[in-house]
């Protein structure tokens, strides 16, 4: 069976409050023998000042072994929520331990149990275990933030019998628990029909080529003009577009701002928040979590690229970026929650390279053709102009193009982002995410309206001419 490793010096040993006054008191006992000439006395004085330094050498030899186990459940939980973590000490010594205290350390933020006695442990029992050996803890953490948190290890106070020396040491690893970013349930309005129709319309011809038109049906709003079936809307009247066999799944790209790249570039002073948690970044990466959510639960295949780092695929480390049901959901969550707080490390290379990179891996296959174009998700907490530019080449391979903006984006990328057609909703704190989806939804709506009320104009002069193909300006508006 393999031993475990002694347990690690977490501090020097340190005399209590009870030795700290027997060494003072063998101190006095001294200088007033001395000045006396008192011989009895000076024994005393050396037996108060020898006891705290024998307490402390035996602390410090006297090593347990321990073996500690760390169960979280559940292992993974959203911000603002708690955790119960259940620790399994066990004795592998073959002489008792007790009088020993114990802690939990804990990350810088979180709220740590407080120091408790450990109850006695038996000795080690190998043969025929009575559980006597092993003691099991339990307390609950609560975890305000996103991110992956380091529990552990467990610190162990021993000391001697009586009390005069005592001695930290860490036992056991550390255990990791995930928490996720908190997601904002979204009304089902935008993203839906009108955005899955162009994307199946792609991925059918991308598939099949040769594949024909099966079915026309009524114009909804969001549908795109190059769909609209001007024979059957000439026989029926009314406005109708090509329903195609589905043979794919929709996807959907959502890019993410990570390294906040406008007041990094900016030079001059480190900004202040650089070493803390940035709460517009940790608002994006809630509002990118409450999208592709969303998303996923709707069928879509969703693809999250990090906008700031392109040297990856995706967000999570080794992850191609790709998400699908079932298991998606879990699998952004967590990929989210270990993301960087931004300001930890230094740019690994300068804006142009960086938007070039982005536009070529994001552009890959689906901006070559136009009628393959996706909905197409901005999450923007401080991007520079370079980060504009590769959006606004990204434009024509998105529809609908929206990008969720923080407080902390500069008016030049703003209006550069409106200026390319992307739509620009603001979102300030977290509980108006649903509100700006919301708002986008509505304006998604009245745009489909104004498409539908263009079209059947067009198709009135359609059913008047006879069957005709749309014109060149029509296929642009498209």
């Amino acid at each position: 069976m393999r031993r475990p490793r002694p347990l690690r010096v977490a501090a020097w040993p340190r005399l209590t409050r009870r030795g700290g006054a027997l060494l003072v008191v063998g101190a006095v006992l001294l200088a007033v023998s001395l000045w006396f000439d008192l011989r009895d006395i000076m024994l005393l004085a050396f037996v108060g000042i020898a006891m705290p330094g024998v307490a402390a050498l035996f602390v410090t030899l006297r090593v347990p072994r321990l073996g500690v186990t760390r169960r979280f459940s559940p292992p993974v939980v959203a911000a603002g929520t708690s955790t119960a973590v259940a620790i399994a000490v066990r004795n592998r010594s073959r002489r008792t331990l007790d009088g020993a205290h114990w802690r939990d350390r804990v990350p810088e933020g979180l709220d740590a149990p407080a120091e408790a006695v450990l109850p006695a442990l038996g000795p080690y029992e190998g043969v025929l275990p009575s559980g006597d050996d092993t003691v099991h803890l339990e307390y609950r953490l609560r975890l305000p933030r996103r991110g992956v948190y380091g529990i552990g290890p467990m610190r162990i106070g021993v000391a001697d019998p009586f009390g005069l020396a005592r001695i930290d040491r860490d036992a056991g690893p550390r255990h990791e628990v995930v928490v996720t970013p908190r997601v904002t349930p979204l009304e089902r309005a935008l993203g839906s029909a009108a955005s899955v129709d162009g994307v199946l319309h792609g991925l059918q011809r991308r598939s099949h080529p040769n594949s024909d038109e099966l079915i026309a049906r009524e114009y909804r709003y969001g549908d795109p003009l190059r769909r609209v079936n001007w024979p059957a809307t000439a026989r029926r009247g009314e406005l109708m577009v090509r329903e195609e066999e589905q043979r794919g799944d929709p996807e959907v790209r959502i890019l993410l701002d990570t390294t906040l790249s406008g007041q990094f570039a900016a030079g001059g002073q480190r900004p202040e928040w650089a070493d803390r948690v940035h709460l517009g970044f940790e608002l994006g990466v809630e509002v990118a979590a409450s999208i592709g959510m969303h998303l996923l639960e709707r069928g879509f295949r969703v693809r999250c690229d990090p906008l700031g780092d392109p040297g990856r695929g995706g967000v999570g480390e080794g992850v191609p970026g790709a998400y699908r049901m079932p298991g998606g959901d879990h699998l952004l969550l967590e990929d989210l929650a270990r993301l960087d707080t931004p300001g930890r490390g230094e740019r690994a290379e300068g804006s142009a390279a960086r938007g070039s990179r982005i536009a070529e891996g994001i552009g890959r296959g689906e901006v070559r053709a136009r009628e393959a174009r996706m909905p197409g998700f901005a999450v923007l907490v401080d991007p520079d102009e370079q980060d504009a530019a590769t959006l606004v080449s990204l434009r024509t391979g998105f529809e609908p193009a929206v990008a969720f903006v923080g407080e902390g984006v500069s008016t030049r990328v703003v209006d550069a982002l409106e200026q390319a057609d992307w739509r620009v909703v603001r979102v300030r704190r977290a509980a108006t995410i649903g509100d700006a989806w919301a708002g986008a939804a509505h304006h998604d709506r009245s745009s489909g309206a104004g498409a539908a009320t263009s079209a059947r104009a067009n198709a009135a002069g359609a059913a008047g001419r006879g069957p005709t193909r749309p014109g060149a300006g029509e296929r642009d508006a498209s």
